[in-house]
C-alpha cells in the first residue's frame, strides 16, 4: 500500500521483513517500519501522518505471531539506542519502553530495588505494561507507577493505573498509542540476596519450560478461577498447560509448529514452521481443550496480520 509520509529522522523501511524481528521467526512484511530516533522525532511524525493510515507499534516481538502475508501497515518499532536508558531514583526505576526486562530487573537489584519478577519475563518493559505482565504472583500492575506515550495524533501524554485499567495480562493503553517510558516503583533489597534469587528463579525456568527453542512464551491465558458464587473472577489456579495435557496435546504438531514436549502451554517452531502452522496448532489446542473439557482457552500471543 502506497502511503504519503512525512520527513523523519530515524530510519523508515518499505516492506520490512517481520520474521527476523520475532522470537518465533514467522510472518510477512510490514508495508513500512519506522524506528523513530527519540520521542519527539516519533511525535513530530505521528502528528504529520494521515489519520486513515493504519500503524501498529511493536515491541521486541517476543509475544507476537506476525501472519504469513504481513502487516498493511506502518510498524512502529523502538530502538534501544533511543528508548533503552534505565535510571534509578531511590526506589523508583525509568526505563526507556524498549528496555528488555531482565536488564531492568537486573540493573534495579544492583541499585538494591526489588523488581525481580521482571528477570525471566521475556520481551520489553513497554511490551510488559501493555500485557500486564507478571512471574510468582507478581504483575507489572502492581509496580507501576507511569508512563510516557506518544498518542496515535502524535500528542505527549503521562499515562498513569487508571487510565490503563491493569487487569489479567492486559491493559487499556490507547489504540495507535506508543509507550515510550515506563516507571515503576519497587521495594527495598539487598543486592546480593537480589541477584541470588533472579539466579534461582533463571535455573527454574531453564528446568520447566523450553528456553532453548524459538517460541513466544506463554501460548494461552491462564483460565479464570470461579467465585463461591459461580461468577468468573481474577483467580488463575487452573493453569492453561493442565488443561493441554488433560486433552492429550503435549507434543501436538502441525508442520513444523509444536506444543512443547517440556511445558505444553509453550507454542515452539520447530524449524521451518509457518505463522499459518502455528495459529492453526494454537487453534486446534483451543477446539480439543473445550471439546475435552468445556474450558475456552484464550490466545496470550498477540496475532496480526493478514494469512496470506
Amino acid at each position: 500500500m502506497i502511503y504519503d509520509l512525512p520527513a523523519v529522522r530515524g530510519t523508515l523501511t518499505p516492506q520490512k521483513d517481520l520474521s527476523a524481528l520475532t522470537w518465533l521467526r514467522v510472518g510477512g512484511p510490514a508495508d513500512w517500519l519506522f524506528q523513530p530516533a527519540d520521542a519527539e522525532d516519533l511525535s513530530a511524525f505521528l502528528a504529520a501522518l494521515g489519520p486513515d493510515v493504519p500503524v501498529f507499534p511493536m515491541g521486541v516481538g517476543s509475544n507476537l505471531i506476525v501472519r504469513d502475508g504481513g502487516l498493511r501497515a506502518v510498524v512502529i518499532r523502538l530502538s534501544q539506542r533511543g528508548f533503552g536508558q534505565i535510571e534509578v531514583n531511590g526506589l523508583e526505576v525509568t526505563a526507556g519502553a524498549a528496555a528488555l526486562d531482565g536488564r531492568v530487573a537486573t540493573t534495579a537489584a544492583a541499585a538494591g530495588v526489588d523488581l525481580t519478577f521482571l528477570r525471566t519475563i521475556p520481551g520489553s518493559i513497554g511490551g510488559a505494561v501493555r500485557m500486564n505482565a507478571g512471574c510468582y504472583g507478581s504483575y507489572t500492575a502492581d509496580v507501576f507507577v507511569s508512563a510516557q506515550a506518544v498518542l496515535r495524533d502524535g500528542t505527549l501524554v503521562t499515562l498513569n493505573a487508571d487510565d490503563l485499567r491493569f487487569a489479567y495480562r492486559q491493559s487499556s493503553v490507547p489504540d495507535g498509542a506508543v509507550i515510550t517510558s515506563v516507571t515503576l516503583r519497587g521495594v527495598s533489597g539487598d543486592a546480593d540476596a537480589l541477584a541470588t534469587r533472579m539466579q534461582e528463579q533463571l535455573a527454574k525456568r531453564d528446568a520447566t519450560q523450553p528456553t532453548k527453542d524459538r517460541s513466544a512464551g506463554s501460548t494461552f491465558r491462564n483460565p479464570a478461577g470461579f467465585s463461591s458464587t459461580g461468577r468468573a473472577d481474577d483467580v488463575h489456579d487452573l493453569k492453561a498447560w493442565k488443561v493441554i495435557d488433560d486433552a492429550g496435546l503435549r507434543g501436538a504438531r502441525r508442520g513444523g509448529a509444536q506444543m512443547s514436549e517440556k511445558h505444553s502451554n509453550f507454542l515452539i517452531n520447530t524449524g521451518g514452521a509457518t505463522a499459518a502452522d502455528l495459529e492453526g496448532l494454537g487453534e486446534e489446542v483451543r477446539k480439543k481443550v473445550y471439546d475435552s473439557s468445556g474450558i475456552t482457552l484464550e490466545w496470550e500471543i498477540m496475532r496480526v496480520g493478514d494469512p496470506t
